[in-house]
């Protein structure tokens, strides 16, 4: 099946656009890391492959992305093959390179005004009862696609108006005020934006946003709507100190924030930031035990857990996240 997406620009950490040529710079390696065999407890369950083409297929039908595909997602197997995705609007290019991140650099296409119809479409098809909507981000846009992310939402609750919907939103740089009145027009059932990391390792890892300014959009949304919870994610193995990520979670209840996730960090390439460590799930399940005594309302830490892997069973407050070395 001819995928009909138009081709995109693909820049890994490392290299940058000048032109229509793209210039290498050094890479963040570190060859010790990069070459480090993973442990036992990351695994990647493999169900029927049938079902994740079936799913793939009618993404391409209907011209949408998935975070799951363009991040690299060691959940994808699982999740496609439950018949779940987490929908990526707004293209498959974003305007930030984060040492983190395999999705896209470059500069962004402009927006389908047929997505919030595709993507309901699938919603529907798929049958699904959660959904997750995240986005790359487009700092080319006035509102940052507030705006369509809205459009997404109400088209979602017309079609199908008993799913719930979680927004996993990008941090809405220089129109923060903007963005936020758009999003309480027409609020999610859960409003989510990931810290990604410590404040120690911003400027390495995630350089083109801000630690303070990401808490207080999560603050600010959770002002304007306290009956919608907030959440945010981080990842642990990119050389913070187990110090550090307890600092992290006493900052995230100070700025009121609900729901977490705490997953492994993994290198979609050798050009991306290295692993540091491969973090045991006992250290998993003591974040996840101070976690719950500082008061979030819900807990997702495990080497597997990603931002929105089983975001509905998370909803719920049900665990999720706690994986057992073999």
């Amino acid at each position: 099946m001819t995928d009909p997406r138009p081709a995109r620009q693909k820049v890994a950490v490392g290299e940058k656009l000048r032109g229509e040529r793209k210039v290498r710079t050094i890479p963040m390696v570190n060859e010790e890391n990069t070459h480090r065999r993973k442990p036992d407890w990351i695994r990647v369950r493999v169900p029927s492959s049938g079902r994740i083409q079936q799913v793939k297929d009618m993404l391409r039908k209907q011209k949408l992305h998935t975070v799951c595909e363009e991040a690299a997602c060691p959940n994808l197997p699982e999740c496609f093959g439950n018949g779940t995705a987490t929908f990526m609007i707004m293209g498959d290019i974003c305007t930030r390179r984060c040492a983190f991140c395999d999705v896209g650099f470059g500069r962004p296409n402009a927006l389908d005004p047929l997505e919030p119809q595709h993507l309901a479409e699938s919603v529907r098809d798929m049958g699904l009862r959660y959904v997750v909507i995240t986005s790359v981000d487009r700092d080319d846009l006035k509102d940052g696609g507030a705006a369509h992310f809205v459009e997404c939402i109400s088209a979602v609750r017309d079609m199908t108006p008993d799913t719930r919907i979680e927004i996993l939103t990008p941090d809405f740089r220089g129109c923060m005020d903007e963005a936020l009145d758009l999003l309480s027009a027409t609020p999610p059932d859960v409003f989510n934006h990931n810290i990604e990391t410590v404040p120690h390792l911003y400027k390495q890892v995630r350089p083109g946003a801000r630690y303070e300014h990401s808490l207080t959009l999560l603050q600010e949304f959770g002002r304007r709507n306290p009956q919608v919870p907030t959440k945010t994610g981080i990842m642990v193995g990119l050389g913070e100190t187990f110090d550090q990520v307890v600092e992290t979670l006493h900052d995230l209840r100070r700025y009121d924030i609900a729901m977490l996730t705490i997953g492994q960090y993994l290198q979609p390439s050798k050009h991306h930031a290295p692993v540091d460590r491969y973090v045991h799930p006992d250290e998993f399940r003591e974040y996840a035990r101070i976690a719950d005594e500082l008061g979030f309302t819900s807990v997702a830490s495990g080497p597997m857990v990603r931002s929105s892997y089983h975001a509905d069973l998370q909803h719920q407050g049900i665990d999720v996240g706690i994986a057992h070395p073999a």
